[in-house]
């Protein structure tokens, strides 16, 4: 084993020990650690399958905690691509049809990447649980196909589609030491109340005008 794979072996083991001292819920990392811009390393057998698993079911415990619909492996300080993703859906029939946005079964994804399968983009605001209290609008393709490795090793190929691919997409890009605010619209920048009070409309038309900024051409809402 490396010295880098032994170093994420040590994080993952630091995380489950975390978790293990907190009810199943590991210390989420915040904007400003160097792990979050930090590209990580492809799983290759850095710990066995069973604290694999282990790290799988604390992701998903502080994701769900949070709450969040996504968690990589760079934001519970684990230099390792992986991410997990659950999504209940709206509840709201309207912002279900124009964010696209249904449920989301559980993914947990390994060495993870994506690529446009569509040339159409949508924007809307997201969050980010490592950038708690804001939201910006941030233009992504409405339709992805990610790759990757399940939990067993198994290789993954899906197209993912509309709400579900912001959220793969959004935790595949940390993996690379991305954050959504790099590719986010900052005129649209706003605290989690004020989105809440004034920009809580399924669409961002509103929000584009009053704000300042542009929508991707040819999204229609």
């Amino acid at each position: 084993m490396t010295p880098a794979d032994a170093t994420i072996a040590e994080q993952i083991r630091t995380v489950l020990a975390a978790a293990e001292a907190g009810d199943g819920i590991a210390p989420i990392v915040e904007a400003g650690d160097p792990i979050l811009r930090a590209e990580t390393r492809p799983f290759d057998g850095q710990v066995d399958d069973a604290e694999l698993a282990q790290l799988a079911e604390v992701m998903r415990a502080t994701m769900l905690a949070a709450p969040g619909v996504g968690l990589a492996g760079p934001q519970l300080g684990i230099g390792l691509s992986m991410f997990v993703a659950e999504d209940p859906g709206a509840r709201d029939p309207e912002v279900a049809e124009v964010r696209e946005r249904s449920p989301l079964p559980l993914r947990v994804v390994l060495n993870a990447h994506y690529e446009r399968a569509t040339g159409a983009d949508v924007a809307f605001y997201e969050g980010c649980l490592s950038i708690p209290g804001y939201q910006a609008v941030v233009a992504r393709p409405r339709e992805i196909e990610l790759r990757g490795l399940d939990l067993t090793g198994d290789p993954l190929s899906e197209v993912v589609s509309g709400w579900s691919a912001r959220i793969v997409a959004h935790e595949t890009d940390h993996l690379s030491g991305i954050l959504f605010l790099d590719r986010a619209e900052m005129r649209s920048l706003a605290t989690n109340d004020s989105v809440a009070r004034l920009w809580h409309q399924p669409s961002t038309q509103k929000a584009a005008a009053e704000l300042g900024f542009a929508l991707p051409s040819g999204m229609v809402m």
